[in-house]
């Protein structure tokens, strides 16, 4: 699709973060199953949770918009997800499997941050302010979310490391 407007892009934008949340969903509970560190998979489930609020969050801001949620798979995190299904699947250490689950899930986390600010910032120079102000709120919780995995990896990664 050629891209002609700023709404377009909004768009665009919120239909790749729509798909990506819908397919994190379906990873987070393997993750959690994989985990052997009880506080990180306590971490992917209440993420989980946090996720499905993310994806209503989106459907209420494509009924705004009177706009589709479909469009697009979001490739960017097929990628990352297959990465980190990889990684479940090599196993190994529990400890060093846990740790590699993390970083998977930082990368998760970091494309998130980005996408989010990006459509945020599209929704505010369109005056959509009820559209920003949501895409706000999910981008602290997916801030939030990636700073608890780095706090969880520092003992994890230091049991991995022994």
């Amino acid at each position: 699709m050629k891209l002609e407007t700023m709404k377009e892009l909004l768009l665009d934008e919120l239909q790749d973060l729509y798909s990506a949340e819908t397919q994190i969903t379906k990873a987070l509970p393997k993750m959690a199953k994989t985990a052997s560190t009880p506080e990180l998979r306590q971490a992917f489930e209440s993420h989980l949770q946090e996720t499905e609020g993310h994806v209503q969050r989106l459907e209420k801001i494509f009924k705004h918009l009177q706009e589709s949620t479909k469009g697009k798979t979001c490739e960017g995190m097929k990628g990352l997800l297959k990465e980190g299904e990889e990684r479940i699947k090599e196993g190994g250490d529990v400890d060093v499997v846990d740790a590699g689950l993390i970083a998977a899930a930082q990368r998760v986390e970091h494309y998130e941050i980005a996408a989010y600010g990006s459509a945020r910032t599209y929704a505010e120079l369109l005056k959509e302010n009820e559209v920003a102000k949501l895409l706000d709120q999910t981008l602290n919780e997916e801030k939030s979310a990636d700073q608890k995995l780095t706090k969880i990896s520092k003992s994890v990664n230091m049991k991995a490391a022994a």
